[in-house]
């Protein structure tokens, strides 16, 4: 294990860049990086100074987790920082909003991750598209296990940022993963309540079990050759009768806004089921005395999901409302991210010392 680290931080400190990392490597880079599965790309200048690196690294599973590395400017080969994990909202990939927050992140100082989920933009994983709230927890956990042998990261100080769907997938790897320091969210969304009883709980139990009869029949018939069956999470058109939340993440999806040509929002109709499974809330207490805070927006219509995590919570926990925000205001608008960057950044300040 000692002998991988060593591989591993050869590669880094022999590729991050020749200004400021001058380092020389007799190793040969391609067959350590083999031997690990894992890759280090040349690094790209961000905004503000900030260098941007695309890596890549197995998960538990072994699926290939493709992400960027954002570093601070100006930084130093010879310090330790803090680390924050971003990860995306449910059918976002990590150039829309987590990309933009590990930017603003590495700005105020910190080393940041924005991955793409397993299944899910760069990543690895088939067949493709499908939702399993397990792997979303286990690739947080992946993230962990990269920037803690990262060169530059001081592994005793590594927090999470979940954004949207990723915010309950972040709470639920807390609970497990004490590698995580400190955990905020933003707009976190629920999502093994939302697919059991819809946004806003108005789905009935019997509707779910009518959907539940449909899943097992589809599984059937998908088995037997029929086409899968996907579901879009946003229209490629809008309706005349859109809610006003559905106009909301189309605005952020479908218009040079956030759109991303690996962000589909598509998924199979038969992972429904193992979202429905899904309960990140049920041991949230047990992430205590490890910090909690949950930004939500004013006027979201997902603020119950955040308002109910921070009932069930222990102490040391905050809920932050932004005043006048929506749920996806806090995405990427400059007059909401403003509020919520700088409560972000005086927590894990606060908390990764």
């Amino acid at each position: 294990m000692k002998k991988a680290m060593l591989i591993l931080t050869t590669i880094v400190m022999s590729t991050i860049d020749a200004d400021p990392l001058k380092a020389q490597s007799n190793v040969d880079n391609k067959q350590a990086a083999e031997l690990l599965n894992t890759r280090i790309y040349p690094l790209k200048d961000g905004e503000n100074g900030v260098k941007i690196q695309k890596v890549s690294y197995p998960n538990r599973l072994q699926i290939n987790v493709v992400a960027n590395l954002f570093l601070p400017p100006n930084y130093d080969i010879t310090k330790k920082y803090a680390a924050i994990v971003v990860g995306h909202p449910f059918g976002g990939v990590k150039e829309q909003t987590s990309g933009l927050h590990a930017q603003k992140l590495a700005e105020l100082g910190y080393v940041t991750l924005a991955y793409d989920a397993s299944f899910h933009g760069e990543s690895g994983g088939f067949p493709r598209h499908i939702e399993v709230p397990e792997i979303k927890v286990e690739d947080f956990s992946a993230a962990i296990d990269f920037l803690s042998n990262y060169p530059l990261v001081d592994k005793n100080r590594i927090g999470v940022l979940g954004v949207c769907a990723s915010g309950g997938y972040s709470v639920s790897a807390a609970q497990i993963d004490h590698r995580i320091k400190a955990l905020a969210t933003v707009s976190m969304y629920d999502m093994g309540r939302a697919r059991r009883q819809g946004l806003g709980d108005v789905m009935t139990y019997e509707q779910r079990m009518k959907t539940l009869d449909e899943i097992g029949e589809q599984r059937t018939k998908e088995f037997a050759g029929a086409k899968r069956k996907d579901i879009n999470a946003i229209p490629e058109v809008l309706g005349e009768n859109e809610t006003e939340n559905t106009k909301e993440f189309f605005d952020y999806y479908r218009t040079p806004r956030g759109n991303h040509p690996n962000s589909t929002t598509g998924y199979s109709f038969t992972s429904l089921a193992p979202m429905m499974n899904f309960f990140p809330f049920v041991q949230i207490e047990t992430i205590s005395p490890r910090p909690l805070l949950f930004i939500v927006g004013e006027r979201a219509v997902s603020k119950y999901f955040s308002e109910d995590a921070y009932k069930k919570a222990a102490a040391p926990k905050e809920l932050f409302v932004v005043p006048g925000a929506s749920h996806v205001d806090l995405y990427d608008r400059p007059e909401y991210m403003k509020v919520s960057l700088k409560k972000i950044d005086a927590f894990f300040k606060q908390y990764l010392k």
